[in-house]
């Protein structure tokens, strides 16, 4: 399968989270999967991609224009697409993927974390979505999604439909069950119009 990782892409972070998004990319070609990424060759993102094409994997890299010109391109990519805007990118990643995993990152990262949250919860797509945060990074967006559970705000199915793991082995096998049970390709379940209320 296709696995788009969302991850950093700041080199000022603990060391630690570099080393996961080696061990990811290293898990991607083990199991004979390939990676999307937003293209970027820095710090967690540059690290997953080269873990992955040292194990065998194909990498399709995926990068505006503007951060083209700024030379943080993984130009080692097996397949590298520079878009015109930051829509374009991410719209290209989510459609190239069977599966989306987040690993500890910024705000970019979390961007991408809740609209592709919010897509599967509103019956976009039915595609896997898997946190893996062994370090516990985004323990309080956790927090916050349970609390607006328990406000009303979201309902417990919408918050389930994202799985959260401490490992990477864990991550994989979720991601794994979860594309295998998918129906057949392109079917898109039709979301009840509260589950569109509540993910607005």
């Amino acid at each position: 399968m296709n696995v788009c990782v969302y991850c950093a892409s700041s080199s000022q972070i603990d060391p630690v989270h570099v080393e996961l998004a080696a061990e990811t990319g290293a898990a991607i070609a083990r199991r004979g999967h390939t990676l999307v990424s937003g293209g970027g060759a820095v710090s967690c993102m540059g690290a997953v991609a080269r873990a992955a094409r040292t194990g065998g994997a194909r990498t399709i890299g995926i990068i505006p224009a503007a951060l083209d010109a700024l030379e943080v391109t993984d130009t080692d990519s097996d397949e590298l697409i520079v878009t015109a805007t930051m829509r374009e990118r991410k719209g290209l990643m989510d459609d190239r993927a069977d599966a989306f995993l987040a690993l500890p990152g910024g705000l970019g990262t979390l961007e991408e974390l809740l609209e592709i949250w919010v897509a599967r919860v509103l019956g976009l797509h039915v595609k896997p979505v898997v946190i893996l945060d062994p370090t516990g990074v985004f323990m309080q967006l956790r927090a916050l999604v349970d609390s607006l559970v328990a406000g009303g705000f979201v309902r417990p199915a919408a918050r389930d439909t994202v799985r959260w793991a401490s490992g990477v082995e864990e991550a994989f096998d979720l991601l794994e069950a979860g594309v295998a049970a998918r129906g057949p390709a392109g079917t898109v379940p039709t979301p009840t119009v509260d589950e569109i209320v509540e993910g607005e």
